[in-house]
């Protein structure tokens, strides 16, 4: 699993993609950064995902960042964890007995 994948929570709706690639250039160099936001308005839902270039930069960006506060916002920040699962489950009805009326 990367070690280099941060979660980020607790985020101001305002803040931005190219926000998040600020605040964490300055523990190493940012792969990437991303702010989860809702289908269907578009808006930020208060957390992101940002890929540092190296496990150490990530584990910096984690010490210097966790806690902090931002924009009146304690931040959390973590490695972040793959999604369980992957959408499965969705069988809907079991296909049981038709209940014995016919």
């Amino acid at each position: 699993m990367a070690e280099n994948k941060l979660y980020v929570g607790n985020l101001s709706f305002n803040t931005t993609d190219d926000q998040l690639v600020q605040l964490f250039a300055q523990f190493g160099s940012v792969g990437s950064a991303s702010i989860v936001t809702d289908r269907e308005t578009g808006r930020s839902r208060g957390f992101g995902f940002v890929e540092m270039g190296s496990d150490a930069a990530a584990k910096a960006a984690i010490s210097g960042l966790d806690g902090q506060m931002v924009e009146g916002r304690s931040l959390t920040v973590n490695i972040a964890k793959p999604r369980e699962g992957g959408g499965g489950g969705r069988g809907g009805r079991d296909g049981g007995g038709r209940g014995g009326r016919w």
